[in-house]
């Protein structure tokens, strides 16, 4: 049966309360089991090579935990898998799987099989390869984890003063950030804003103390509200779910569910920003930066 579309597989990085939830079903999956067997079907996926793969194998999982947007399979005296599932990636449970060994082709990059021969297949969708597994003895050893800042969960108020004290970031690029906030991406960094009453292209360092009170708060805020609607659904339905609560990101042409103005949009490279006028720009609107037209 192919497996269903998870969060990513068309564009989105999961971000915190996606990939909180999916640590948390792993670990109540993985619960008094062993690994038996890791396959690795893309060579390309693991970024090392000691230890080897096979030294998860025959250790029993201690848990599943999450630095910023990284998963990690913890091992009991043994290694660590750390993920990093990149836009196109997903892990999805497995019941059994089939006797047939799985072929070399097709979205699926590693197989995680427990004692009881359920387990996960760790699959990327597309042509554009940036999963990332990592077999390491401290989850520091990752360089993507290393360099993470707090997470956002646990940032208190006077922290992210601290943070966004001569941070010279536009709001935007200041949550996104992961050596300053770990967890937050693309999406929620629109909401966030969005809440706060935030223009994207606020500086972090210019912000008072009551814009940084909203900021806390709306940080908190919908990452949490995101975090207990991720909960609510299963694995395979977290995209849909998280589409569904969001209030501006994605959401280009259609009325603000605050103040009924229309969402708008900017362009990047390789990404885009949603946001709403009235509620955050002062009815300013942005150009694109394709065109170098910015307004502060």
């Amino acid at each position: 049966m192919a497996a269903p579309a998870g969060p990513g597989q068309t564009g989105e990085v999961p971000e915190l309360p996606e990939v909180q939830a999916l640590a948390e079903r792993m670990t109540e999956a993985c619960a008094g089991r062993s690994l038996a067997r890791v396959e690795v079907l893309s060579v390309q996926v693991l970024k090392t090579f000691d230890p080897p793969p096979q030294a998860l194998q025959d250790r029993p999982v201690a848990g599943v935990g999450r630095h910023g947007k990284f998963l990690d399979l913890a091992t009991d005296g043994g290694p660590h898998l750390v993920l990093h599932l990149a836009r196109a990636g997903w892990v999805h449970r497995r019941a059994s799987f089939p006797a047939k060994p799985p072929g070399r082709r097709g979205p699926l990059a590693l197989r995680l099989v427990l004692d009881d021969g359920s387990g996960f297949d760790v699959t990327e969708q597309g042509t554009t390869k940036r999963l990332a597994a990592y077999v390491v003895t401290d989850p520091a050893q990752v360089p993507g984890v290393a360099r993470l800042g707090p997470d956002a969960l646990a940032v208190t108020e006077e922290r992210l003063a601290g943070l966004a004290a001569g941070a010279r970031q536009r709001l935007k690029t200041f949550l996104t950030d992961q050596a300053v906030i770990a967890g937050v991406g693309n999406a929620y960094s629109d909401e966030i804003a969005h809440r706060a009453k935030l223009s994207p292209y606020a500086t972090a360092a210019t912000l008072t103390p009551e814009r940084l009170t909203a900021l806390h708060g709306a940080l908190h805020a919908v990452l949490g509200e995101a975090l207990e609607h991720a909960r609510a659904v299963p694995a395979d339905g977290l995209k849909a779910e998280k589409k569904a609560g969001l209030a501006v990101h994605g959401r280009e042409g259609e009325r603000c569910p605050v103040c009924g103005d229309t969402v708008r949009s900017v362009d990047f490279a390789d990404s885009s920003l949603q946001y709403c006028p009235t509620c955050q720009t002062g009815g300013r609107t942005l150009a694109d930066r394709r065109l170098s037209r910015l307004l502060k």
